[in-house]
């Protein structure tokens, strides 16, 4: 076993060793202050260990903490089988194949090899790295643990297969290596230096039992100097628990006894693990602050409202207007409020090309071809029954009145393998599509990825959002499209409460949020709201008044995406959380 990271590793660690001295200090584990765990993390479209908005957020947390020299590295698991592949068959049923990729192609081994006690056994664990460049040459590691090797028994080497597979026990050792032997990981590079654990949601919770034990297991306390902790839902499907007789069964003894100290109310919920056990706790936006502090009985929690990398999910047409306009605008996107002085043909122009890109590969991937002069609406994201995709076809009879030869609509999204009402939604918007294509066009793109994902919030004209109040802690979809001067059409909740300027940057559908508990209200009024919307504002809007249009599509980049983005993120979190200061503004 390695004992620690050495500058004799430089050359298999791929670092640029040629550089500078300042590069190589730089990337020494010593200078590293922060550490950010989360179960998955999206760095790009084929490294296929990211589900949705968490990994797609913690890639675009750490892409701008490369580009604003944040002394921090990420931390996950490495999944062999990735998140399905996503196939529709003729009835509309989601089918799940799984996504074969080889690590060695995108990521490097490194020698590194540490081992966790799990049922009794030594699961070994090795770690693989993929660096980030930053915009300024600044490099951010992340690093996925592995347990598929010869080292392993087979029941042993599957623990890193699948991410969100297999039963609670599957879930717990995972969460087990990633929590317990991420951190050991960690010591093993030689990060001894380490101020600020990072826990992004409670899936990595169990590094606090390994502090513990570095401790000694004297002061839990003590723990909390060292923890920060961020809750990304209030619904309870996202929060993790397993109770002691499984814990027992699957944790070492001195671990199952300290563990029953820390949490002695039965069994073990990961987000109550990291609400005790961290210095600073945040939720996602304002909203989600106050439902979570009315969840769980406590005014100890702040907001981060989340935001997107701004580089990576812009249009390159868009990109190239902002390159020529708002110089710099890639490593400090706040200019982006310079975007009301952009010109509003040259605007359009760039919209209408990401509109045919994303019509494309509609026409490729379905035969269906659209127009590219008929208002599109966009719906794509993760397949869930609260995030309510059907509600748009709450009337069918209603909605083709309004909508008929004028709107055309597009989504997209996986269900989780085991979630069946999500599959069950995706089969209704199916067989909608066939039941009204000869009056309102409605495609479903399977395989919801980054690339995919990145087409649709360019180049649809209206973003769809119609979350069930309020659960929709942020959501991050919309900010894309921001980005990219696409309009926003949402339920209040989330980041749209702060985002939405009725008739300036978008526009909300129902009332203003005044619940702060999961309540369950009459959803046809949020239908009947969404109706009026688009019969009286978006569609009249987009066909009689494309000046004003433009001027909204200018409006989102200036006063959303300026704000909405992980560079301001980051500094907030290095501000409230890490207590650094960015090396780079």
């Amino acid at each position: 076993m390695v004992e620690s990271y050495s500058r004799n590793d430089a050359m298999n660690y791929n670092i640029h060793v040629g550089s500078s001295l300042t590069h190589l200090m730089e990337m020494d584990p010593a200078f590293r202050t922060v550490a950010y765990f989360s179960m998955e993390i999206g760095v790009m479209n084929d490294i296929p260990t990211y589900a949705g908005g968490l990994g797609i957020l913690a890639g675009d947390v750490l892409k701008s903490a490369a580009d604003l020299g944040v002394p921090i590295v990420g931390v996950t698991l490495l999944y062999k089988q990735g998140y399905f592949k996503q196939r529709i068959d003729e009835q509309g049923r989601q089918i799940e194949e799984p996504f074969q990729w080889e690590p060695s192609k995108k990521l490097t081994l490194l020698p590194n090899e540490v081992n966790v006690d799990i049922e009794g056994n030594s699961v070994y664990v090795r770690v693989w790295v993929y660096e980030i460049v930053g915009e300024t040459g600044y490099v951010v590691p992340v690093y996925f643990l592995d347990t598929d090797y010869e080292k392993n028994a087979p029941e042993q080497r599957n623990l890193t297969w699948y991410l969100y597979g297999g039963d609670l026990r599957y879930r717990l050792c995972q969460e087990m290596i990633l929590g317990i032997g991420g951190l050991r990981i960690l010591r093993d590079l030689g990060y001894n230096n380490i101020k600020t654990f990072h826990l992004n949601e409670g899936h990595a919770g169990f590094l606090a039992l390994e502090l513990l034990r570095e401790q000694g297991y004297i002061d839990f306390e003590k723990i909390k100097e060292q923890v920060v902790f961020t809750s990304h839902t209030p619904v309870a499907a996202g929060h993790d628990y397993f109770s002691f007789d499984l814990i027992e069964k699957t944790m070492s003894p001195v671990f199952v006894d300290y563990l029953k100290q820390m949490m002695p109310n039965g069994g073990v919920s990961m987000v109550d693990f990291g609400l005790k056990y961290s210095r600073y706790i945040n939720g996602v936006s304002k909203k989600h602050r106050d439902v979570s502090r009315k969840l769980y009985n406590t005014e100890n929690i702040d907001y981060i409202t989340n935001g997107v990398h701004s580089k990576s999910w812009t249009s390159s047409s868009m990109q190239r207007i902002f390159d020529q306009n708002i110089p710099g605008w890639r490593n400090d996107p706040s200019r982006l409020v310079m975007a009301s002085k952009l010109g509003d043909n040259e605007i359009w122009k760039a919209h209408q090309a990401n509109k045919m890109h994303l019509l494309s590969k509609v026409l490729e991937k379905t035969g269906i071809e659209l127009d590219t002069e008929i208002l599109t609406i966009g719906f794509a994201r993760r397949a869930v029954a609260y995030k309510r995709a059907d509600l748009i076809f709450k009337d069918i009879n209603r909605l083709i009145d309004i909508c008929a030869g004028k709107v055309q609509l597009i989504f997209s999204g996986k269900a989780h393998p085991s979630d069946e009402d999500g599959k069950k939604m995706i089969q209704r918007v199916t067989e909608i599509s066939k039941e009204i294509s000869d009056k309102i066009p409605v495609v479903f793109l399977d395989n919801y990825d980054m690339e995919l994902a990145g087409l649709l919030t360019s180049g649809v004209d209206v973003w769809l959002n119609t979350p069930i109040r309020p659960r929709e802690a942020s959501g991050t979809s919309g900010m894309k499209c921001a980005h990219n001067g696409v309009l926003n059409l949402s339920i209040l909740d989330g980041w749209w409460v702060e985002g939405w300027i009725e008739d300036i940057t978008g526009w909300a559908i129902g009332p203003e949020p005044k619940e702060v508990e999961l309540v369950n209200y009459d959803e046809s009024q949020d239908a009947d709201a969404l109706y009026k919307v688009l019969e009286q504002k978006v569609i009249p809007l987009y066909y009689q008044n494309k000046d004003k249009w433009i001027s909204m599509m200018k409006n989102t980049i200036s006063l959303n995406a300026s704000y909405f983005n992980t560079h301001r993120v980051v500094r907030e979190y290095c501000e409230k959380a890490y207590g650094i200061h960015p090396k780079y503004y």
